[in-house]
C-alpha cells in the first residue's frame, strides 16, 4: 500500500513523499485527525536546531502529538472509527531497571523518523490507546503525559514533605504540570512562575501566580519544576537553588540546546536534588487518559492553551498553521484534513 508523507526538507519547505506502508498482524493503520504542533517541532520547521542536526535528521515528517481514527486493524481488535492516540515513544527493547523513554535505543517520533504528518501511520499495536475524549482535546494527551512522567518520577524520589510546591514556565508543560500537581497533591500551596502577567492569568487553578521579577522575600518552596527551557533555564534553575528550602527536589522538564551554568556550591549545601525529564511512555499515557477522562475542569481548563485550531487540506495550510504557531501563547493544533 503506498502511504503519503510529508516532509520537511529544509527550513520552511515541506515535500510530499510517496512510501510503502507496512502492514502485518502487529500494526494498525491509523488516519490522523488532530496534530499539535510542539517547540521541537518548531526548531525543525525554522532550522534553528544547527545545520548539522538539520542535515543528520531531514528529509523527515514532523509531529509527535497526535490522534486519530482507526480504518484497519488485521487482528480485528479495534473497529473501524475506534479514537486512538498514538505514543510517539517507540522502544525496541524491555530493561526492568529503565524506562523506556529513557532507553538509547528507543525511537522516537519527528526526531530520527518519520512522525505523524502522514495520510495513514502504521502504528504498533503496543503503541496506541483508545479513548471516549472530544479528540479536540485529547490532542493535547501526548504534553500531558510529559507532564504525567515528571510528576510520577517526583512521587518516587521526593521528600514526604510537600506543602509548597513552584512551577517555573507559563507555557504548555508549566500548565499541564501545574495542573497535574493540583490533582495530585490537593492540599499543597501550589506557585507558577513567570514573565508575562497575561499567560499567568490562565493558571487560575493555582493558588498564586508571581513574575519571576517580583516574588516575595520570604517565599521559600519544598519543591519546584522547571518548565522553562532554553536560554531561560539556567536564570530559572539558580533562581529555584536560591528560594526552595534544604533537600528539596528540582525537577527539570525544560529543553536548552546549550549547556547552562548553576549554582552547584548551593546544590550540595542544600543537599538538594535535580531530577532530569523527557518524553514519556505508555503508562504515562494511559494515567493521561484516564485523568482527562475523570476530571470534567481538567477538560476545561486543557481548552483554553489552544490558541487556534488550523484546518489543513494542503501544504500550504501546514506551513500556515506552522507559521501562525509562533505568534501563538499556547498551542496550535492542525485539524488533519489531507
Amino acid at each position: 500500500m503506498i502511504n503519503t508523507v510529508y516532509r520537511l526538507i529544509a527550513p520552511r519547505q515541506i515535500r510530499s513523499d510517496f512510501v510503502d506502508l507496512t502492514i502485518d498482524e502487529e500494526r494498525v493503520i491509523i488516519r490522523p485527525t488532530y496534530l499539535s504542533i510542539c517547540a521541537a517541532d518548531q526548531r525543525y520547521y525554522t532550522g534553528s536546531r544547527g545545520r548539522v542536526v538539520m542535515k543528520q535528521k531531514l528529509p523527515m515528517a514532523l509531529i509527535h502529538e497526535g490522534v486519530g481514527e482507526v480504518v484497519y486493524d488485521p487482528k480485528g481488535e479495534y473497529e473501524v472509527g475506534t479514537k486512538v492516540v498514538m505514543v510517539p515513544n517507540t522502544p525496541m527493547e524491555k530493561d526492568d531497571v529503565i524506562k523506556e523513554n529513557y532507553l538509547r535505543s528507543s525511537r522516537f517520533r519527528a526526531s530520527g523518523f518519520d512522525g505523524f504528518m502522514q495520510n495513514v501511520v502504521s502504528m504498533r499495536r503496543d503503541l496506541i490507546i483508545p479513548f471516549t475524549l472530544d479528540p479536540e482535546i485529547a490532542v493535547l494527551l501526548e504534553l500531558t503525559s510529559v507532564g504525567m512522567n515528571a510528576v510520577e518520577t517526583f512521587k518516587k524520589h521526593a521528600h514526604e514533605r510537600r506543602r509548597t510546591i513552584g512551577v517555573w514556565g507559563n507555557g504548555n508543560v508549566g500548565f499541564v504540570t501545574a495542573l497535574i500537581l493540583r490533582k495530585a497533591f490537593p492540599d499543597a500551596k501550589l506557585y507558577v512562575f513567570g514573565v508575562q502577567e497575561r499567560k499567568n492569568r490562565y493558571f487560575s487553578f493555582a493558588d498564586e501566580t508571581f513574575l519571576i521579577n517580583d516574588i516575595p522575600e520570604d517565599l521559600k518552596l519544598d519543591h519546584a519544576f522547571e518548565c522553562v527551557g532554553g536560554r531561560g533555564s539556567e536564570a530559572a534553575i539558580n533562581q529555584i537553588i536560591d528560594l526552595i528550602n534544604p533537600q528539596g527536589t528540582i525537577n527539570l522538564m525544560g529543553v536548552s540546546e546549550n549547556p547552562v551554568a548553576i549554582n552547584t556550591r548551593m546544590v550540595l549545601e542544600k543537599g538538594l536534588t535535580l531530577l532530569g525529564n523527557s518524553r514519556s511512555n505508555y503508562d504515562d499515557f494511559k494515567k493521561s487518559v484516564d485523568f482527562m477522562e475523570e476530571y470534567d475542569d481538567v477538560r476545561d481548563y486543557l481548552s483554553t492553551i489552544i490558541s487556534e485550531i488550523v484546518d489543513v487540506k494542503t501544504t500550504k495550510d501546514m506551513i500556515k498553521a506552522f507559521e501562525n504557531d509562533s505568534n501563538n501563547d499556547f498551542k496550535t493544533v492542525m485539524k488533519w484534513d489531507i
